[in-house]
This record gives structure tokens, sequence and C-alpha cells, in this order.
């Protein structure tokens, strides 16, 4: 069955104006979406908003506020807000053409298909090859649903797609990042690097070469719990250890399975190994240590007979020998 339009809308540029459909991108049915329920009851909880003086509100006796400081609030009536609400024109005005590497990818929020209106159909083929032939898009202003955007529209596979893009101050700044100065690569890892890259470039994309392993596990768990099955929870994936950043190029290079741990700076590594094997002798004499006692075999009861009798002897020798050295030094005068 053809999906249906959520809106409808014109792309003018200079005299020309072309009807257009907008659709959705979104799949709903592939989404998996959760209620809140009552645990161990199953009833789906009820949401309400409450005042703090006056209990329970209704949402016919709601407004919006903007807080300007800690709990002042500046209210704004519904014919108010409502006034300042952008006029929807209904109409997508391109105001430029660009390239389309133009536009960086973090920019965008949203994307539409458009489809041809009634009436529509050769000025918006015409469209469409010609900035497909000039590898351009355009980007326009569009009022809709109390709001403007900025938006781009661009070929896609035989028709054209819009992307609502974010306002510039809607981004934030890169220097925000606090990325610091990093080091920069020997020659030698970015030619391994380059080569391992080479290895793995495709001239196209396949999207539908990855599954969202998680959603399938949902819904396993789900139709089990349907049944009334019991739930397993998949194990967790080990954490990765350090390696050398040179080492781990070169086994990739190498066809050699990937390693997969964390690359680390060797010459951290390097900074560290006095300190660190002077902690692994230490605790390799304490391990060794202890694993001696833990294998000295348990004393039997002759043992202990044996020992006592030992220490037994060596008092007798330590309080007699006193007089043994008396009588000879009286022998010797």
């Amino acid at each position: 069955m053809a999906t249906r339009s959520i809106d409808t809308a014109t792309i003018a540029f200079g005299l020309v104006s072309i009807p257009v459909k907008i659709y959705s991108t979104n799949e709903p049915s592939h989404e998996i979406h959760f209620n809140l329920i009552h645990e161990g009851c199953g009833e789906r909880l009820k949401q309400f908003y409450e005042c703090p003086k006056h209990g329970k509100v209704e949402r016919a006796d709601m407004t919006k506020g903007f807080e300007l400081t800690k709990g002042n609030f500046v209210e704004l009536s519904k014919d108010e807000l409502k006034a300042l609400e952008a006029v929807a024109s209904d109409e997508v005005e391109i105001r430029e053409f660009v390239p389309i590497s133009a536009v960086d990818p973090i920019l965008i929020d949203a994307s539409y298909y458009m489809g041809p209106g009634k009436g529509g159909d050769r000025a918006y083929r015409l469209l469409r090859d010609a900035l497909e032939h000039a590898e351009l898009a355009g980007i326009a202003a569009y009022s809709a649903r109390g709001k403007q955007y900025v938006v781009m529209v661009r070929p896609f596979e035989d028709g054209l797609v819009m992307h609502q893009l974010r306002y510039p101050d809607e981004v934030k700044a890169w220097s925000e990042v606090p990325i610091g100065k990093l080091p920069k690569p020997a020659a030698s890892e970015l030619g391994l690097a380059t080569k391992i890259i080479d290895q793995l470039r495709h001239d196209t994309f396949d999207p539908g070469q990855y599954k969202d392993e998680v959603k399938g596990r949902v819904r396993k768990l789900i139709a089990k719990k349907a049944k009334g099955g019991e739930i397993v929870a998949p194990e967790e994936a080990p954490k990765p250890e350090t390696v050398d950043l040179m080492a781990a190029l070169k086994a990739s290079l190498a066809g050699e399975p990937l390693p997969t741990k964390k690359f680390e700076d060797k010459a951290d590594d390097e900074k560290t190994n006095g300190k660190a094997n002077g902690k692994a002798n230490g605790k390799t004499s304490r391990k060794a240590r202890g694993h001696t006692r833990a294998a000295a075999p348990k004393r039997t009861a002759k043992g202990h007979a044996t020992k006592r009798a030992a220490r037994s002897t060596s008092r007798s020798h330590r309080t007699h020998a006193p007089r043994a050295t008396a009588k000879r030094a009286r022998a010797r005068h």
C-alpha cells in the first residue's frame, strides 16, 4: 500500500513553482515503543501535571512560560504565542544552489521525502535531473506548523529529498570540545594506516549489511515473555586491553587477526616500564612467598611432639651451658 503524505508544499525558484507532497522517512512499524505500567499489576500508568499550590491541572488551564531566573517565569498567553508563530506559507523558497558537499551532515536534523504533487510531474522531474547534472542542492526557507526552517533539497534515487537543517546557533562550537594538542603521527604509522584504509574502502555504502542486534534481542525477549518463557540475558562482551599502536597497524596490514585492544602511546609505556617492573617484581616475590607458605605440609600430632621436644632440648642447653663453662674455667685454674 502506498504511503500517505504528511503535508503538501510548493517548491519555488525564479518564476517556477512545483507542487510537491511531503512524506516521512521513518518506518514506524519497525520501531519498538514501550509504555509505563504498574509493576506486578500490568495496568498502564496515567500521567498528569500538578501545581504545588492547587494540585492537579487540566490541559485547558495550561500555558507556557520562560524561566528568567530560578523559579521566576514570564507567562505567555495562548494568543500571544499564536501571534508569534510564523505564517505557514507552504512554500519551499529556494534562495541559492550550493554543492551538496558544502553542507556538513552535522547540520541535518531530519529528512523527508518529496514526491510530485498534482500537475507537477514534468517540472518535478526537470528540477531533479538539473540538480543531479549540476551536482548541486537547493537551500530554501520553509514555514510550517508555526515554525520557520532552513532546508536543503537534493536529488535522491529518482526523486527529491528534503533535509531540515539546524541553525548555526543550535550547533555547539567545536572549540568547546577539550581536545588539546594532539601528537603528530610518525610517517611510518601514517603510511600503514593509509594502507589499511585502502583495504577497507568501498565506492558505495550498503546499509542493509548492518543489523540492530539489540532490537532483535528485544523482539525475541518480548516473544518469549508473551509465551511465558524464561529470560536469558546476553553475556557482556570482554573489555579491550591495551596494545601498541604500531603493532596493531602491522598486524592489520599483514592480515593477522585484529587485536581487540585499545591503542596506547608507546612513549608512555617506556616511561612507566621501570615503575611497573618494580611493582611487578615485588608482587611476584610476595606471591612466591605466599605460594611457599600455602604449599607447606600440615603439621601432624607427631610433628608437634617432635617440635616440642626440640624446644625443650634447646631450653635445656641454654640453661646448663653457663655451669659447664664455669667448671672448665676452674679446671684450667
